[in-house]
């Protein structure tokens, strides 16, 4: 694209499009999010793999930086444990998981085993078992395989 075409077109279509944060029904009532993007299914739209990993990784980011700024232990955890509290942050909120205060305790003093057994012992166990479990058990083992 030429420089001087976008130097025009970006600012142009700002400010025509303005900026949503959240979906919404645009003027012909199609789903629509961002700078005008649509995303109805029924007229075609959608976002492609790489976006929804760009998006994905934006989510992770900000997640990770939310939790080390409310549990600053977590980086004393290993990768795959850190994973799972970012894991469950990002199914159910950064208070979502705040709210598991004795299976963070219990992984805050290293005793995984009372971690994952409080795990399995919430609502969002009963939610998405499957889910859950796994979770439950690579946070006791501290090992991935229970994960992918």
């Amino acid at each position: 694209m030429l420089e001087e075409m976008v130097n025009v077109l970006l600012p142009h279509l700002k400010k025509e499009e303005g900026w949503r944060e959240s979906a919404y029904r645009d003027h012909l009532g199609y789903l629509t999010i961002g700078y005008g993007r649509m995303i109805d299914e029924k007229k075609g739209g959608h976002i492609t793999r790489d976006e929804g990993e760009f998006l994905l990784m934006n989510d992770i980011q900000r997640i990770e930086t939310a939790l080390m700024a409310a549990i600053p232990w977590m980086k004393e955890l290993n990768g795959v444990r850190q994973a799972i509290l970012v894991s469950m942050a990002y199914q159910m909120g950064v208070d979502g998981l705040l709210g598991f205060k004795n299976m963070l305790k219990h992984a805050k003093c290293g005793e995984f085993a009372a971690a994952g057994t409080h795990m399995r012992a919430s609502l969002w166990y009963r939610q998405t078992p499957e889910r859950a479990f796994r979770m439950s058990m690579a946070m006791e083992k501290g090992t991935a395989e229970d994960l992918l």
